[in-house]
């Protein structure tokens, strides 16, 4: 049987500030971002499954993605936890805001490295995690391919 990849895309909203930053992302700002999530197998070849023909069914996949990302990301605010920010995460957490104190500075690059693992942990066993492409502007994204990680 052939191996086929299969993509599946996602958006969302999200804000972040880039703490010790030089520039303007230093400041909270916020991006429509745009994920491409692909994974690799063989189409399902038993008649009798329901999935029949499908490497994984897009809503298996979708599910996933959903919950591990688009779900906790779409419309929260990034801050690395040792953000000086830290008050005003606070201070938005107290008033209802979604916000997400994460152990890395909140780039595209250092999303799609802990985006890949909480896939990765997901899929079934005779699927595998291709790559991931997170684009926070129309002329820049971050890639994450599972070949360069071995």
């Amino acid at each position: 049987m052939s191996t086929i990849r299969i993509t599946k895309q996602f958006n969302f909203e999200t804000g972040h500030a880039l703490y010790g930053y030089d520039g303007k992302c230093k400041n909270v700002h916020g991006h429509s971002y745009k994920l491409s999530v692909t994974v690799v197998g063989s189409p399902i070849s038993d008649t009798s499954n329901v999935k029949f023909g499908m490497v994984i069914d897009f809503g298996d996949l979708k599910k996933i993605v959903k919950e591990e990302i688009v779900d906790v990301f779409d419309h929260a605010t990034v801050f690395n936890k040792n953000t000086p920010h830290i008050e005003l995460a606070k201070e938005l957490k107290d008033r209802g805001h979604d916000v997400i104190l994460v152990d890395y500075q909140p780039t595209s690059e250092m999303m799609v490295i802990d985006f890949a693992k909480k896939i990765k942990n997901r899929l079934p066993d005779n699927i595998k995690l291709h790559s991931i492409k997170l684009q926070e502007t129309d002329t820049s994204y971050a890639e994450w391919y599972a070949s360069d990680n071995m």
